[in-house]
C-alpha cells in the first residue's frame, strides 16, 4: 500500500486514481441517465404528450461524447493540486464544453418548437408560419450570442470593451456588406409587413409563381413551368408584386362579335341573353353586358362580370360554360359569329359593281 502513497506531479497515486475513478464515474453516470431518460420517453404515450417524445428523443441525440469527456476530465481534475495555468486551462475547457453542450440543447429545443407551430399554422395561417420561422432564427442568433459572451467573460475578456469594439467594427462590415445587410433587413419587412407568404401565388414582373421558401437573403418562387425563381429580398420589395393569393373575386371582361347581318331584334335581345347566361353560373356576380361599338367587321357586345374565387380554375371554368351556352344560344337563334371580311367595290362602266366578300378567318 506505500506504492499508493508515492507521488507523481505533485499527486500520489491515490489520489490519481480517485482522480480517474470521478472521471469515470461521471461518464457512466452521463451515460446511465441517457439510458433512463431513453427508456422513460418509450412508455409516453403521444396523445397525452404531443411531440414530448420527438424532443426529448433529439435533445439527447444532441448530447456529445467529447464534450461530456470533457467536463468528466474536470470533475476529476478538481480532486488533484494541479499548477495554477493547468487548472485553469482545464476549469476554461469544461465551460466551453458544458456552454457547446447547452447550446447544442438548447438549438435542438428552438428548431422542435419553431417547427411544431409552423407545422400547425401552415395550412390556415402562411403568414404566422412564416413569422415563426424568422423567430426561431432570432432565438437562435440570441441563444448563441448569450453563449458566446458568457464563454469570454470566463475567458477573463472585458466584454465591455468588447462591445465597444464589435460596434466599431460592426459599422464597418456594415459599410462592406450593404448589399447582404439590405436582404436581410427586407426580409425581416417581408416577414412583418407581410405582402406576401409562403404559398402566395405572385407575379413580379413578368415572372409568375407560387412562393416556396423566404429566406435571409432570398425569397423562391416555383413557376408554373416548374423551375425554381430566385428573388433577392432586396429586389423583390422594390418591385412591383401582383399577389393573386389575396384576391377576393376576379373581374372578367370579354367580347362577342356578331355579323351585321343579323336581324336587328335579335340584336336588341342579346345584351339580355348573355346577362342570363353569366347569371345562370355559380359563384358569378353580373355586372353589366352592351353593345359596345361598331367593329370593322362586327357588332361588338362587351360584357362584364365577377367570379366570386381566387381560383384561376374557377374562373376558368366558369368562362368555358359560358362561351359554350352562347355558341348555343347563337345555334338556336341563328346568330352568326363574326371574323373579319372585306367587301370591294370595283368601279365598272357608269356603274358600281359590288364584288362578293372576300372572307378571311
Amino acid at each position: 500500500m506505500e506504492y499508493l502513497d508515492q507521488e507523481y506531479f505533485g499527486n500520489s497515486v491515490r489520489a490519481w486514481l480517485l482522480a480517474f475513478g470521478v472521471a469515470v464515474a461521471t461518464i457512466v453516470a452521463v451515460r446511465l441517465l441517457k439510458g433512463l431518460f431513453v427508456r422513460s420517453i418509450a412508455k409516453l404515450t403521444p396523445a397525452t404528450f404531443d411531440g414530448i417524445q420527438d424532443l426529448l428523443g433529439d435533445v439527447l441525440g444532441r448530447t456529445k461524447f467529447f464534450l461530456v469527456f470533457v467536463i468528466a476530465v474536470y470533475a476529476g481534475a478538481s480532486t488533484l493540486i494541479l499548477p495554477g495555468a493547468f487548472e485553469r486551462a482545464v476549469a476554461v475547457a469544461a465551460v466551453i464544453a458544458a456552454l457547446l453542450q447547452i447550446g447544442l440543447w438548447g438549438n435542438a429545443i428552438i428548431t422542435f418548437w419553431i417547427g411544431k407551430i409552423v407545422q400547425r399554422k401552415i395550412q390556415h395561417d402562411a403568414a404566422g408560419a412564416t413569422t415563426m420561422t424568422a423567430l426561431g432564427f432570432l432565438g437562435r442568433v440570441v441563444l448563441w450570442t448569450g453563449l458566446l459572451l458568457f464563454a469570454l467573460d470566463n475567458l477573463g475578456v472585458n466584454i465591455t470593451g468588447l462591445a465597444a469594439g464589435i460596434g466599431i467594427g460592426g459599422i464597418a462590415i456594415a459599410l462592406a456588406v450593404q448589399s447582404i445587410l439590405g436582404d436581410l433587413f427586407a426580409s425581416l419587412s417581408i416577414v412583418l409587413d407581410k405582402p406576401f407568404v409562403i404559398g402566395d401565388f405572385i407575379i413580379v414582373d413578368e415572372y409568375l409563381g407560387t412562393v416556396e421558401h423566404i429566406g435571409l437573403k432570398t425569397t423562391r418562387v416555383r413557376s408554373l413551368s416548374g423551375e425554381q425563381l430566385v428573388f433577392s429580398n432586396a429586389d423583390l420589395l422594390n418591385s412591383r408584386i401582383r399577389n393573386y393569393k389575396r384576391m377576393f373575386e376576379r373581374r372578367v371582361v370579354f367580347e362577342v362579335g356578331i355579323t351585321y347581318q343579323t336581324p336587328l331584334e335579335k340584336v336588341e335581345a342579346l345584351s339580355g341573353m348573355i346577362q342570363a347566361i353569366i347569371e345562370d353560373q355559380p359563384k358569378v356576380r353580373f355586372d353589366r353586358a352592351h353593345f359596345k361599338n361598331f367593329g370593322d367587321s362586327s357588332l361588338v357586345f362587351e360584357s362584364v362580370y365577377y367570379v366570386k374565387s381566387a381560383e384561376y380554375n374557377d374562373f376558368m371554368d366558369t368562362q368555358e360554360r359560358i362561351n359554350l351556352a352562347i355558341m348555343k344560344q347563337f345555334v338556336e337563334q341563328g346568330i352568326d359569329f363574326a371574323y373579319p371580311t372585306r367587301t370591294l367595290f370595283v368601279q365598272g362602266e357608269g356603274k358600281n359593281t359590288l364584288q362578293q366578300p372576300n372572307e378571311t378567318k
